[in-house]
């Protein structure tokens, strides 16, 4: 067996997949700043390269190394149980990727730096114990939404602001979020078994699958009738109406992940989920015009 991992490996570690999550996000947060692009490409770039295959791809090193166990059960052929990535090198692939997205944060300025150090401690403390977040699916889907939607958007536009966010970006980023836990949810229905071997008690295991399910559902359309009645009430009515026609058709995919949740949750998460950051950035586009104003 090799002693240090091919690069291959070292990619499938770092799930290129998972990136897209944060860097669209991220964009979002761009979007919805009313800041011009113009001129500012080289910074907008270099967060978007800090939100997915960095900040991100720590994230997913260090959950993978820590995980390395249950995905002994559930996924066996992932680079850590298989071998591929060997020893403890999944262990300094993560330490490395965090010293990495700490350079290029500073690099962009304190409010990103603060805000890459507060997702790298949220990813460390999602899979290293003591704290283990991942155990409990309500503390772990929690930090891991936060991370994916409401921190990169906040990143987005904090970097084109070179300041605090405009109050009404960070609450549409901070609902966006909170739906996002139920999205968290959705990937948690595939590793059950694992999960109760292990004692992770994700929402499916705590709930059961059909409760877990609802619940998901639930707490991914709450969060979005908020941002059509926020939408409507500060003069957007289109964009609300845009976000509210997204719903629908998120509805619509709902009721048929509700009738075998563990045998579509992955369907619905690349069905309704795309409907679902349309969304985002309907609500991005909509506070362009917004920010600034009193």
């Amino acid at each position: 067996m090799a002693a240090t991992p091919a690069p291959s490996a070292v990619v499938e570690l770092l799930k290129p997949l998972t990136w897209f999550a944060p860097m669209w996000a991220f964009g979002c947060g761009v979007v919805s700043s009313g800041v011009p692009a113009h001129g500012q490409w080289p910074v907008i770039a270099a967060g978007i390269i800090l939100a997915g295959p960095l900040v991100c791809a720590t994230s997913q090193a260090a959950n993978d190394w820590f995980d390395r166990h249950v995905d002994a059960i559930n996924e066996p052929n992932r680079p850590i149980p298989s071998g591929r990535i060997p020893g403890r090198w999944g262990l300094y692939l993560a330490l490395g990727w965090t010293l990495l997205s700490l350079a290029v944060a500073a690099a962009l300025g304190p409010w990103i730096l603060g805000a890459a150090l507060f997702g790298l401690v949220l990813a460390w403390l999602y899979s290293a114990p003591p704290l283990r977040l991942k155990g409990n699916g309500w503390w772990g889907n929690s930090a891991v939404a936060i991370c994916y939607e409401g921190l990169p958007w906040f990143t987005g536009a904090a970097v084109m602001a070179t300041a605090m966010p405009d109050w009404r970006v960070i609450v549409i980023a901070l609902l966006y979020s909170i739906g996002a836990h139920g999205i968290m949810t959705l990937n948690d229905f595939k590793s059950v078994e694992g999960d109760i071997a292990t004692g992770v008690r994700s929402l499916p295991v705590q709930l059961g699958p059909a409760n877990a399910a609802r619940f998901a559902c639930l707490v991914m359309a709450l969060p979005q009738v908020v941002v059509i009645a926020l939408l409507a009430a500060w003069g957007r009515p289109w964009h609300a109406c845009l976000v509210g026609a997204l719903l629908a058709g998120q509805a619509v995919l709902m009721v048929r992940f509700l009738d075998d949740p563990r045998g579509r949750a992955a369907w619905y998460n690349g069905t309704g989920t795309t409907l679902y950051v349309l969304g985002m950035l309907a609500a991005a586009f909509a506070l362009r015009p917004l920010v600034g104003d009193l």
